[in-house]
């Protein structure tokens, strides 16, 4: 009789959340002569975001869900399926498997969706693989992917320079927010296009950041760091000043500022209550809008 043998044991399934990277700060120090703009930006993470699944098995897929889907189901070229190729490539025999992303952040709205997702993936595939988290390889697979997916990868309040290879940890308090998008993307290339700079551009140095212990010194020192890339996003989409006036006639509100490279526009609130009575009142007022009470820091 042949031998039989043993059925095969499935690994379980393993999950990850990939919150959604807020920039309470961004700003644009000069272009390098790479191409790559210099930039210093405090970023801190929220509770919403997005969540991925890995079963561990052979073949490399993902698989779609949530209410973002549709939206990516065109994209054959994940960042989830780009960052783990990216660590293959990098790890002969790593093991892979099947991811299963549930979508929940908007796409190109500022807030690292994407990048949190590829984070994500390097996470699940460390876990798979007994990788430990520091390891050099995935951080370089994260840089590769993408300038926010080093900061996504390590997925706790720091600031991020350079291009997104320099990541600092930072303190910083918690403050109720609200997310706010119009459902109106704003393309990154377009955005940087419109600063208008040429490579070996400098123009300022960063400041250093204080340790922030509580919100009052925390929302001082960031009134005086903007979002540099507001202004040209507000030009390539002037719905966000519609979106800016609505947060700012919230009660309660600390500061109102674009992430990223829009079109996602927050507030800081003293509390998570704070925040989700604003929300509500922004959601009755433009029901088209994706609006997001969370908590930042």
């Amino acid at each position: 009789m042949p031998e039989s043998r043993p059925p095969r044991v499935e690994s379980p399934v393993l999950t990850e959340r990939a919150p959604a990277k807020v920039n309470l700060s961004l700003r644009v120090l000069g272009r390098r002569a790479d191409g790559y703009h210099e930039l210093s930006s405090v970023v801190a993470f929220a509770g919403a975001g997005d969540r991925l699944t890995l079963q561990p098995g052979d073949e490399l897929a993902l698989d779609l869900a949530g209410p973002g889907a549709g939206t990516l189901a065109a994209d054959p070229d994940n960042l989830v399926l780009r960052a783990a190729r990216d660590l293959v490539a990098r790890i002969p025999g790593l093991v892979t498997g099947r991811f299963t992303l549930d979508k929940r952040l908007p796409v190109a709205a500022g807030i690292g969706g994407g990048s949190a997702d590829a984070a994500a993936a390097l996470r699940l595939l460390a876990r798979a693989n007994g990788l430990p988290r520091g390891d050099a390889r995935l951080f370089a697979a994260a840089l590769a992917t993408g300038s926010d997916v080093p900061a996504c990868l390590y997925s706790r309040s720091c600031r991020m320079a350079g291009r997104g290879e320099a990541i600092t940890p930072l303190a910083l308090p918690r403050f109720g927010a609200l997310l706010v998008n119009p459902r109106v993307p704003v393309p990154t290339p377009d955005v940087f296009r419109a600063l208008a700079l040429t490579p070996g551009t400098t123009l300022a140095a960063a400041r250093p950041v204080p340790a922030f212990v509580a919100q009052g010194p925390a929302l001082a020192w960031l009134m005086d760091e903007p979002n540099d890339l507001e202004p040209p996003a507000r030009r390539l989409a002037p719905v966000l000043d519609d979106v800016a006036s609505a947060l700012r006639a919230t009660p309660e509100v600390r500061l109102v500022r674009m992430s990223g490279s829009g079109a996602t526009m927050f507030a800081l609130y003293p509390d998570c209550r704070a925040a989700a009575r604003a929300g509500k009142q922004v959601a009755a007022a433009h029901p088209g809008w994706w609006v997001k009470s969370t908590i930042l820091g």
